[in-house]
């Protein structure tokens, strides 16, 4: 007779039935969240599933900008660390890694730079070019993001299109600077890395409550970085985890009992459908919000907006050429209709999904997971807005930080920019 194969079916469930064996031998009067805690304070990061090996790349430090912006894209990721060249072969990973330096946020810094009129041929060139292509549509977008609070609200987009990254990619301003020239006067997203030794505990509390959306994991035998954990890849952990006792626990209940959502409608940062949609990408830069919904009657989300929507604003011709007067609702259509006739896919396209306060987390866990995106809405039984849930929130439900947890341990964070929330 064959046995069935049972087999965890994932790398996630595997962690997750280690978690369970945990689990099994806490104290019984402990609640859930302290029994959790626990458990992930004995389990290592080093093993937390890797990602994959084209998710896990470095930068020099002496790219191009145009290098950089390749690797991001051929590689579809948001982001990457830089290495620095100059940095001596026994470096310790804290001199080794200049930062990490994000797509978007190159395009922002060089949108910076273009509004600038030094006199350097280069700068001028570069502003002429962009203005004779694109308008002030660009200038409009760019206009006050180069904020430290904006800088590191982590704009994320893999990748643009279209008459401006013709000019970008062809331009002697683009080919010339290095990665390392622009570290000066920008700084990337606060390059705070975990040790393999690190606990899970640790890896979780920085992803809620220190707002990190993702952690560099370095092995100190080579110091070099092994692993990149992501907010969106401990979800999917937790998804995968869905039949097990000790998610079970916390995922049967509903989200109001858990006190979710954490921000209510009258925090929610929100734009009207008739709005222009630079209003929303300005309330995006002054509010440090990575998201926002559109609304229909005043408190009906319809539609979802994020910072790294930006994009559209230079690749959608049906946008860029209307830019000042493109409402928000016309925005998204537009979005939709342009990737359909590119054949391209983004999450904004199904990116406002919404819930009930009845719901389980497992239930806000699994769209979350499936529809690939950060956020949730959650709205009343006639639709209105009653708060927003990101996976940020979903976390701190899972653990909590005692007191005194981390002691030190942000000494050892490179400077961050003034004003920036690690």
């Amino acid at each position: 007779m064959v046995m069935e194969d049972e087999s965890p079916r994932s790398p996630e469930a595997r962690l997750g039935m280690e978690v369970e064996e945990l689990w099994d031998v806490q104290e019984a009067q402990l609640t859930p969240t302290e029994k959790l805690n626990a458990c992930f304070e004995s389990i290592p990061v080093s093993e937390f599933p890797h990602a994959s090996p084209s998710q896990v790349i470095e930068i020099r430090s002496d790219a191009s900008l145009g290098e950089a912006v390749r690797l991001l894209s051929q590689n579809k990721i948001l982001s990457a660390p830089v290495v620095d060249v100059d940095a001596p072969e026994d470096a310790s990973w804290i001199d080794r890694y200049l930062g990490m330096v994000e797509f978007a946020g190159i395009v922002v810094w060089i949108l910076h730079q273009s509004e600038k009129n030094d006199g350097s041929d280069a700068s001028d060139a570069f502003s002429c070019a962009i203005e004779d292509s694109m308008g002030p549509a660009v200038a409009a977008a760019a206009h006050g993001m180069s904020s430290p609070r904006y800088r590191t609200s982590r704009p994320e987009s893999p990748r643009t299109a279209g008459n401006f990254f013709e000019l970008l990619t062809s331009s002697d301003f683009y080919k010339n600077t290095k990665v390392k020239d622009i570290s000066g006067s920008f700084r990337w997203a606060p390059f705070l890395a975990l040790q393999t030794s690190n606990s899970f505990l640790t890896m979780l509390l920085l992803l809620s409550k220190y707002r990190m959306k993702s952690i560099p994991v370095v092995d100190l035998g080579d110091q070099k970085i092994d692993n990149i954990i992501t907010q969106s890849a401990v979800i999917h952990m937790l998804e995968e985890c869905a039949d097990l006792q000790w998610f079970k626990s916390l995922g049967s209940k509903k989200l109001c009992e858990l006190g979710l959502p954490l921000m209510k409608a009258n925090q929610v940062i929100k734009v009207d459908e008739d709005e222009p949609v630079l209003q929303a990408f300005k309330l995006l830069r002054e509010k440090g919000v990575g998201g926002l919904p559109v609304v229909s009657g005043g408190n009906k989300p319809v539609a979802n907006i994020s910072i790294r929507d930006i994009q559209f604003l230079l690749m959608a011709p049906e946008i860029y050429k209307d830019y000042r007067s493109i409402t928000a609702k016309n925005f998204v259509t537009s979005v939709k209709r342009y990737l359909e006739n590119n054949q391209k896919a983004s999450p904004l396209v199904s990116g406002m999904i919404t819930c009930r306060k009845e719901d389980t987390l497992e239930d806000a866990i699994t769209r979350l997971d499936s529809e690939e995106i950060h956020r949730i809405y959650v709205v009343d039984e006639d639709g209105n807005l009653e708060g927003v849930i990101t996976l940020r929130d979903i976390i701190s439900r899972i653990v909590h930080e005692p007191r005194g947890y981390f002691g030190d341990f942000f000494d050892g964070v490179l400077p961050l920019p003034a004003n920036s929330r690690v």
